[in-house]
């Protein structure tokens, strides 16, 4: 069985390949959230991306998972408060977070890394829920981030021009 580090330096060069080239951000969003559910299925409740709306708002972008929210503020729950921050954060248990947006009940833990391009522009964020406790890590939050700065490494000038 593989560790969670070797599971991501097998997945980040399949997500490098799969998104390389591509024009669609819609469509490339959408192939790495099944990217991202397929590599890790027994852990990966919900993964998709959150995007940058206005000065105060994310919007529900791509995912695989059950039915989630449609707009998140600047600031509020796990994905507003890394928009805040500037950085990855995980949460062990999503009700011991203060002001947790409840999309899903089955959610217990939750890592949501910020998305940012190469001038420090924001333009959303990668947010995964498990319905286990505790379920992420420090090799989580290193793999994910590698691989959102190769996603953003391909589609920063789309998502400029959005």
């Amino acid at each position: 069985m593989m560790t969670r580090k070797e599971q991501y330096e097998q997945l980040i060069p399949q997500i490098a390949g799969l998104v390389r080239g591509e024009t669609n951000v819609v469509g490339v969003l959408a192939n790495v959230s099944a990217a991202l559910r397929e590599a890790f299925p027994d852990r990966f409740f919900w993964a998709g991306f959150y995007l940058r709306q206005s000065e105060s708002a994310l919007a529900l972008g791509p995912f695989q998972g059950s039915v989630a929210c449609y707009s998140i503020p600047y600031g509020k729950g796990v994905c507003g408060k890394a928009w805040e921050e500037g950085c990855t954060i995980i949460v062990p248990d999503v009700e011991q977070f203060p002001g947790h947006i409840a999309c899903s009940s089955l959610s217990r833990s939750e890592i949501v890394v910020p998305m940012y391009d190469s001038s420090r522009g924001f333009h959303g964020v990668l947010d995964i829920d498990s319905t286990r406790l505790d379920d992420f890590d420090a090799d989580d939050k290193e793999g994910l981030e590698r691989i959102i700065a190769v996603l953003m490494e391909e589609i920063e000038d789309l998502l400029e021009k959005k």
